[in-house]
């Protein structure tokens, strides 16, 4: 199959966001026709819209680019296929963060305490990520030290859960850890969006050194490759990412692992110019997923969370069959 040229592909996955957002804006349990968008301002359907939908979306979109882009950063800079935020841990660290701040009732008072929590645990757990995994690129290292990070995160939620002091605190504990873009507010898109296109940026800077790590780390330091500073940035950069999504939304997981699987074929194998389309394509799988969510006929709205496992678990399934098969 011949790979499209990266306008036309960027150009294409562009298209599809601007669609998929104008949908979400008009579905769900009440749609909203486009001819509403003109209305009076006083008609109810401009709250819908305006209020609850369009902050939803924007997050979708932005949520959506910053895991595309930190899974295709951490499979670049791994040098293996199940590198993603929520697989390694990363995004466990940064809801275990966003736990604690619940736990303990500063989120109440202090707003802004979650979020900086939530970026805090996620550039920890990068950071121990790249520590227990030496820096290796082995599938098997970087597994078990994505397991380690998930048992020590998942004990710390259990934990909070366990002692909590209040049934209030246990209910935003479930509903963080189940992930959604449901009600959330203007608020939630001007506390993350800053923080989410900070780490998208530094994560784009990081491409050269990407493609130079496919020659190995002897050949990418004989290409000038600064990679202690590769590794910092790729912490920072997932860290806001992937922390300040987490801190909205909860753990929404897999869509970094998926993303620069289906963009790899149309892009080719040079980590580096998988960056853009990946983030650009998460966008669209996010707004897809919760889309879907929120016209799937049930008495309560599932969980985007919930959705993304049932939809990547598969995914991750036929991912390690197929890896089995080639090392056989």
């Amino acid at each position: 199959m011949k790979m499209p040229s990266r306008a036309v592909l960027l150009t294409g996955l562009s298209i599809t966001i601007v669609v998929l957002a104008a949908l979400s804006l008009s579905a769900g349990r009440v749609w909203i026709p486009l001819s509403a968008w003109f209305n009076d301002a006083d008609d109810p359907q401009w709250i819908i819209l305006f209020d609850l939908r369009l902050p939803r979306t924007i997050l979708g979109v932005a949520v959506g680019m910053a895991l595309g882009i930190s899974g295709a950063a951490l499979q670049g800079y791994a040098r293996n296929p199940l590198a993603d935020p929520g697989v390694l841990g990363v995004s466990s660290m940064a809801a275990l963060g966003a736990v604690m701040t619940l736990y303990l009732g500063t989120a109440m008072t202090l707003p802004w305490v979650l979020p900086v929590a939530a970026m805090v645990g996620a550039i920890i757990g990068i950071a121990l990520l790249l520590l227990l995994s030496g820096g290796a690129s082995s599938i098997l290292s970087f597994i078990l030290a994505g397991m380690i990070l998930n048992t020590l995160s998942s004990a710390g939620v259990a934990l909070a859960l366990n002692l909590s002091p209040s049934p209030w605190a246990v209910s935003e504990i479930i509903n963080w850890l189940m992930g959604s873009l449901a009600d959330r507010s203007v608020d939630d898109v001007r506390l993350a969006l800053p923080f989410i296109a900070a780490g998208c940026a530094v994560l784009l800077t990081t491409g050269r050194a990407l493609d130079a790590l496919t020659l190995g780390d002897a050949g990418a330091r004989s290409l000038g490759i600064n990679l202690q500073r590769t590794r910092l940035l790729l912490a920072v950069g997932v860290g806001l990412a992937a922390g300040a999504s987490v801190a909205v939304t909860g753990v929404i997981g897999f869509v970094g692992l998926i993303t620069p699987h289906i963009m790899r074929p149309l892009v080719g194998a040079r980590p580096g110019a998988l960056l853009v389309p990946s983030a650009l394509a998460g966008a669209a799988i996010v707004l897809a997923a919760d889309i879907l969510v929120r016209i799937t006929p049930a008495g309560t709205e599932l969980k985007l969370g919930v959705a993304m496992a049932a939809l990547g678990a598969p995914f991750f399934l036929m991912l390690l069959i197929s890896l089995r098969r080639k090392t056989v």
